[in-house]
């Protein structure tokens, strides 16, 4: 066997937790970049319904955009897309879908500054 090739055996039994660490730290640092975007759908009167997630799940896939997911969050419906252009086509739609007295609202992609704040004492300014 090359000498090359030959490691001291400290060496080898840490290579596994070396690989581990790295893997761990790209999967980290690829949540920190993601993309995604958002609508948020809010009632703009009092005693307005919010539209059932279904309704606009199926509204918004016949006309060929994909949904990520749709969730409630504090008295609104929030959508998410994987890319802008997603989410400015979806907007198009349901500001025709929709009566009046919603408010359809874009929603920050926050990714990197909202995890740097989360795991940091004190807020950053990033860019």
């Amino acid at each position: 066997m090359p000498d090359f090739i030959k490691l001291p055996a400290r060496s080898l039994r840490l290579l596994p937790w070396l690989a581990v660490m790295a893997l761990l730290g790209l999967a980290m640092v690829s949540a920190l970049f993601r993309s995604d975007t958002a609508l948020q759908i809010r009632a703009s009167r009092h005693g307005i319904s919010l539209p059932d997630g279904f309704y606009v799940y199926q509204r918004l896939n016949a006309q060929g955009i994909h949904i990520k997911s749709i969730t409630l969050e504090q008295n609104s419906l929030v959508i998410k897309f994987d890319s802008q252009e997603q989410s400015a086509a979806a907007e198009k739609v349901l500001r025709e879908l929709l009566p009046y007295g919603f408010d359809i609202a874009r929603l920050d992609n926050q990714g990197a500054s909202n995890w740097i704040n989360r795991i940091s004492q004190r807020t950053q300014s990033i860019g």
